[in-house]
């Protein structure tokens, strides 16, 4: 089940006015919405808040919300930050079942990136999705999607059938293989190459 709970009180007073007297109080104001029943607001400890938030696992991720002797598996899905200060100011929560398929996008990283011939080459990855859409059970969303770069040549194209997906998961774009990234060859891997055919080049005529 999830790792993290996050232990919400309900808010009287709903809107602009609400959300502030949440946040003078030292909460982080939030809305629980989703399944059959109506959207409820909350509030959490802003510490606490910061704490779960800062983990890396708390945002698209499942999480258990508990009030009083209650508690429920939900989806943080959306946090709002103040500018200037990078203060969580509000949060949304949707209740899901914790077995049940969703949509949610998951973010994609690279790795190996240093040992790939490409990179020794001169080449560049050229990333074109930064994160994926996939359809999964609650509580079996990946904390991120991986790449493995080991091996890639320039020129070769990383589509969405190269990343391993957990079991029953599937991308929600079902009519193509959609490109997640393409390495190509550097300005400066270009540069060079052409560096070296002019002096061929010169060599041949001298």
């Amino acid at each position: 089940m999830a790792e993290i709970i996050l232990n919400v009180d309900v808010r009287d007073g709903v809107g602009t006015g609400g959300a502030r007297a949440a946040r003078r109080a030292g909460a982080v104001p939030g809305i629980l919405y989703g399944g059959d029943q109506a959207p409820v607001a909350i509030s959490v400890n802003e510490k606490d808040f910061r704490k779960s938030l800062y983990t890396g696992k708390l945002l698209g991720h499942l999480v258990t919300l508990k009030y009083g002797e209650e508690s429920q598996p939900v989806i943080a899905k959306a946090v709002q930050f103040d500018p200037v200060s990078d203060r969580p100011l509000h949060f949304d929560l949707m209740r899901v079942d914790a077995k049940a398929p969703l949509k949610i996008e998951v973010a994609v990283h690279f790795k190996n990136a240093d040992e790939a011939p490409y990179s020794r080459a001169g080449g560049m990855l050229e990333v074109v999705r930064h994160a994926v859409e996939i359809l999964v059970r609650a509580d079996q969303i990946p904390e991120e999607l991986v790449v493995d770069l080991k091996g890639r040549e320039i020129g070769e194209t990383i589509r969405m059938s190269d990343i391993t997906l957990p079991k029953g998961a599937s991308a929600t774009i079902t009519d193509r293989d959609f490109v997640i990234a393409t390495i190509k060859t550097s300005s400066a891997g270009q540069s060079e190459a052409g560096d070296t055919t002019v002096e061929a080049e010169a060599e041949t005529e001298a």
